[in-house]
């Protein structure tokens, strides 16, 4: 029978394979767009993948820690065991990285519109703005590969 820890812990899956999947689909196309210099391709894009992250990123960036949370008190670990509180501080620093994406993509997204209105090409600043975004992007990447594996491993580093 499927149990309440069953439950919790499918829906963190779901939501962790949605808040890393979806990152990076949308880095791609966002990534893509940029490469093109084409401003009305990268406006949508960016409108697109702004909206995609409103909707599903953020659900899932909420979802993640309330269901770790749960999972932690149904599967009776110490919240406080090492591989937990170095997955909290990568969760924390891939947040930071995130958090000021979101706001370069809106930035860029703005700027490419306005070029593509004008019928110029992408601003300096465009490119200023995704440069930053990039250079985010790897960190945040490489903090959420290493919470896979510290949720799979569960190695016993002890409480801290």
């Amino acid at each position: 029978m499927i149990g309440a820890f069953e439950i919790v812990k499918w829906l963190h899956i779901v939501s962790s394979t949605i808040l890393f999947g979806l990152g990076l689909g949308t880095a791609y196309y966002m990534l893509q767009s940029w490469r093109s210099g084409n401003a009305l391709l990268a406006s949508e894009v960016g409108r697109m993948v702004i909206k995609a992250d409103w909707i599903f990123t953020t659900t899932s960036g909420f979802v993640q820690p309330l269901s770790g949370f749960a999972l932690v008190v149904l599967g009776g670990w110490s919240p406080w065991e090492g591989w937990l509180l170095i997955s909290y501080l990568l969760y924390i620093f891939a947040f930071c990285c995130w958090a000021p994406v979101v706001v370069l993509q809106i930035r860029a997204s703005r700027l490419a519109k306005a070029a593509a209105s004008a019928g110029s090409e992408l601003p300096d600043s465009y490119h200023a703005a995704m440069r930053v975004w990039y250079r985010l992007g790897w960190p945040a990447f490489f903090a959420l590969l290493a919470i896979f594996m510290l949720m799979i491993a569960k190695p016993d580093i002890g409480d801290l």
